[in-house]
């Protein structure tokens, strides 16, 4: 799914760019449904400027206009090395975005400059020239994600929360929304059910091509949705993206062996893509036909 605050459309068309912003609306609505219980629609992003504007102003700084894509949270630049970002308060994902960048550090992730828990407000640093990993060959971007990941997942504890406690909960919404391959469904709940879901590591939450950019000399991670869990958790995400790019059983394999190779194992990494596919992905024809592929077994 594309990041909600990309900042990198340089190379697309005026048209491409807005049937990409049009779909990737509509995936990130349907994701924050079945991930937000306290969403039921995109926010009001006419309440987020307002309060944008008025931290803007007791922090001092130049308020630009929001970027494009900031479709469910507000994120605009303030200069050209910091952007100023509300999320609603509605958006439990992000509950803990803010801690996760500060634990991070700037070391895989964008740096936060500072931070208001009340009014959900963050000043990030902004990476430049911020392009993606989509811009990069296939097998480049896989190599760099692999790397940015490494340095993402680190031992973690409170405050963060631990995925074994959602992920039922994101598969029974999914069940209700009824939007999902029923066959796929029940193979997730049975894998899910055999896993004993690590609790321990810093996970990413959204990890894929759109949410790592170029921050000049160094890749970062843009976006987190932080909670505890295991690295393999990640991987999914990145494997069925970027945007508008179908997914084939033969890249998918050659993205989870180089993952593999820095470590990563690779029966959890079959069975997490099965589990998240089915719920965020399960109406995709192209996921789902490579997750019922005979090629793609869980070891």
């Amino acid at each position: 799914m594309l990041g909600r605050s990309s900042w990198c459309f340089r190379a697309l068309t005026t048209m491409q760019r807005v049937a990409i912003v049009c779909w990737c609306d509509l995936v990130s609505q349907s994701h924050l449904l079945l991930y937000a219980p306290r969403m039921s629609g995109p926010p009001d992003l006419e309440v987020l400027a307002a309060n944008a504007r008025v931290v803007a102003r007791e922090w001092e700084l130049d308020l630009g206009a929001p970027f494009a894509l900031s479709r469910f949270s507000y994120v605009a630049a303030v200069s050209a090395d910091a952007v100023l970002k509300i999320t609603p308060p509605d958006d439990d994902e992000a509950d803990e975005e803010a801690d996760g960048l500060a634990f991070w550090d700037g070391n895989g992730a964008v740096r936060l400059l500072r931070h208001d828990r009340s009014r959900r407000a963050a000043l990030i640093e902004r990476a430049q020239p911020g392009t993606d990993l989509s811009e990069l060959p296939e097998d480049d971007a896989t190599a760099v994600a692999v790397s940015v990941g490494l340095r993402l997942w680190r031992p973690a504890g409170p405050p963060f929360r631990w995925i074994g406690d959602q992920i039922p909960r994101w598969l029974d919404n999914a069940e209700r929304a009824g939007v999902v391959d029923r066959e796929l469904l029940r193979r997730a709940r049975d894998v899910h059910a055999s896993l004993e879901v690590g609790r321990s590591t810093l996970v990413h939450g959204d990890f894929h091509h759109h949410n790592i950019l170029d921050a000049g000399g160094r890749y970062v991670a843009i976006d987190p949705k932080p909670m505890l869990g295991e690295p393999e958790y990640d991987v999914p995400s990145f494997l069925w993206n970027p945007c508008f790019s179908p997914m084939r059983l033969d890249v998918t394999e050659r993205r989870i062996a180089a993952f593999v190779a820095a470590g990563l194992d690779e029966a959890r990494i079959r069975a997490w893509t099965l589990i998240r596919g089915s719920y965020l992905r399960g109406d995709d024809a192209d996921v789902v036909a490579v997750l019922a592929s005979p090629g793609f077994r869980l070891h």
